[in-house]
């Protein structure tokens, strides 16, 4: 159910990383390898993000830079014009996902991630289970603007939503995707719960019923659903993890002991 990828490191192009891998994320959205029950083909969209390091880039000395987006309601290997906008572009912190909807669900650009907001790039693998009863209680705490003002009416905006608002009390990446996960399997414990979230210095991910995998080499991270390379290093994020990615390096904690 979907694919999303991300990278952190020295800027590439997002060809480079999305379309030219040997299991590329195209690739991926039509012969997954590892979907786990949850969906076969990605054909429902997809989106790529990016930080436009040409406004100073993205260091600790500039902070991140202005956040770029692509989607398209449409199978990813059916855009002709994708292979040259991809070339052209480069950055060094990039988000990037296909989509399986989830029965019932819209099919429609603003429902494909990423879903950005400010220097934030956010993705999801997966469904709440019982949507939308199930996560109905969630939605109380939310001031109603938020709510009348998401992309669309999907499990996955919805889940942006919560983790937007943790954000903006001043919680953490990791400890923003933790707590969302923790409320949402609160009341839907059979939900499928990878989330990805970018902001240009950081990545943290979680794994709550779906493969994802890491790698760090070259001064650089790239978190994908399925290794974008088989004959690299790449390392499996076990089920229930929250994985933390800073600069070139990265740690993996069980959720249940992650940040509080």
């Amino acid at each position: 159910m979907c694919r999303h990828l991300a990278y952190l490191g020295p800027p590439i192009t997002l060809a480079d990383l999305v379309l030219h891998q040997p299991h590329s994320l195209v690739q991926q959205s039509f012969e997954p390898t590892d979907m786990r029950g949850g969906g076969t083909i990605n054909a429902d969209g997809f989106g790529l993000g990016w930080l436009d390091d040409s406004s100073g880039g993205t260091s600790k000395a500039t902070g991140p830079g202005l956040v770029r987006r692509y989607r398209r309601d449409r199978p990813i290997w059916s855009d002709a014009s994708l292979p040259d906008l991809a070339a052209s572009i480069s950055s060094g912190a990039i988000v990037a996902a296909v989509r399986n909807a989830t029965v019932g669900m819209p099919v429609t650009e603003t429902a494909c991630a990423p879903f950005v907001e400010a220097s934030w790039m956010f993705s999801h693998n997966g469904v709440i289970d019982g949507w939308p009863a199930t996560a109905a209680p969630l939605a109380d705490a939310l001031p109603p603007a938020h709510l009348m003002t998401m992309e669309a009416p999907t499990d996955s905006a919805f889940l942006w939503v919560l983790v937007r608002q943790q954000l903006r009390q001043g919680r953490s990446a990791a400890t923003a995707l933790a707590v969302v996960v923790d409320e949402v399997l609160a009341l839907a414990p059979r939900s499928r719960l990878n989330l990805l979230l970018h902001d240009g210095l950081h990545m943290a991910a979680t794994t709550v019923g779906h493969s994802l995998w890491v790698r760090a080499g070259e001064g650089s991270v790239t978190v994908s659903s399925e290794p974008l390379n088989p004959a690299q290093d790449w390392q499996p994020v076990p089920d229930l993890s929250l994985l933390e990615v800073t600069a070139s390096q990265y740690t993996i904690t069980p959720l249940d002991q992650g940040p509080p």
